[in-house]
């Protein structure tokens, strides 16, 4: 069974982009955050993309030849002791690469590897979306939402990271980033900002979908609170009716119930007969019914008759 990861990468997989650009930001960011760069001498480069979702293998192989006509080879490998699969992409040194490269942001002409975001690239909200998106694709995770909420985006470069953060928050969302051992985590803790996160990349489906749990959830929630506050409820019905009990117990002993006033005796009788039941549900059982506030004044006249009898 596909991971919730997987299924969110899946839909991503299958948005098209609004505008010619989008396509080339997409791919700029799934090369940026998944792939390694090797350099071999002047104008030689090849590189490596890996992947464990296969939506994602296939969305960089097609970008790539769509754009770039580029030659890739595909390797598909199986993790014996995790069962899992694992996409291996490799862009052999071949002409046109390089150009690819500086075209997508990812070469600066004459000074290596770029270290932000491609700021050419991205002049439109389609096209940051759609940067957002292939980076998310690329090194995102996103909680099951029948858990936490909790979505994270793994990328490496702190000023590519800085910078992917301002860009998200250009499209209203509040990121956080984390250092965590070397790379860096731009994570979403809010659902609301998750769901509009998702709604921008292109999943709307699933933006939907995260919807709906957190009502089931705040329906559980709900009810989970309604029945803890009767519970509680019931446990102080409880613990009052067990003084109430003992209260009687030493007003027979000390006065008698015979000589109690008459009201007075009839909440005794009533509360020894029905020991589980509340002040007001006991006021509902004489004829004609009585409130939960006058039971409770015959609890005090009760109390203040016992303590008189203490202190003769």
């Amino acid at each position: 069974m596909a991971s919730f990861t997987a299924e969110v990468k899946d839909e991503l997989s299958r948005v098209e982009g609004r505008c010619a650009t989008c396509d080339y930001a997409q791919l700029s960011a799934l090369l940026r955050v998944c792939g390694t760069l090797s350099f071999k001498g002047a104008g030689r480069y090849s590189l490596r993309i890996t992947t464990e979702t296969g939506a994602v293998a296939r969305t960089i192989i097609k970008l790539t030849h769509e754009l770039f006509n580029l030659d890739t080879s595909l390797t598909i490998r199986r993790s014996v002791l995790h069962k899992t699969r694992n996409y291996l992409i490799e862009i052999a040194e071949q002409g046109g690469l390089e150009e690819a490269l500086i075209e997508l942001g990812i070469l600066v002409p004459g000074q290596g590897l770029a270290a932000g975001i491609p700021r050419g690239l991205l002049r439109k909200r389609c096209c940051r979306e759609a940067f957002i998106r292939g980076a998310f694709m690329a090194g995102g995770f996103i909680a099951d939402p029948r858990g936490d909420f909790h979505l994270e985006l793994a990328v490496t470069g702190e000023e590519f990271a800085n910078e992917l953060v301002v860009l998200i928050d250009s499209l209203g969302v509040h990121a956080r980033l984390n250092r965590r051992r070397g790379a860096y985590a731009i994570y979403l803790k809010s659902f609301d900002d998750i769901v509009a996160l998702l709604v921008g990349m292109g999943a709307a489906r699933y933006a939907h979908t995260i919807e709906g749990i957190r009502a089931m959830k705040s329906v559980k929630n709900d009810v989970n609170r309604r029945v803890n506050a009767e519970l509680a409820n019931q446990s102080r019905a409880g613990d009052a009716a067990a003084g109430q009990l003992a209260l009687i117990d030493e007003a027979e002993n000390l006065i008698g119930l015979a000589a109690l006033p008459r009201a007075v005796r009839e909440f005794c009788e009533l509360r020894r007969d029905n020991p589980e039941l509340s002040l007001a549900e006991l006021g509902q059982e004489l004829a004609p019914p009585a409130s939960k506030s006058a039971m409770y004044h015959r609890v005090l006249r009760l109390q203040g008759l016992v303590d008189e009898a203490r202190r003769d």
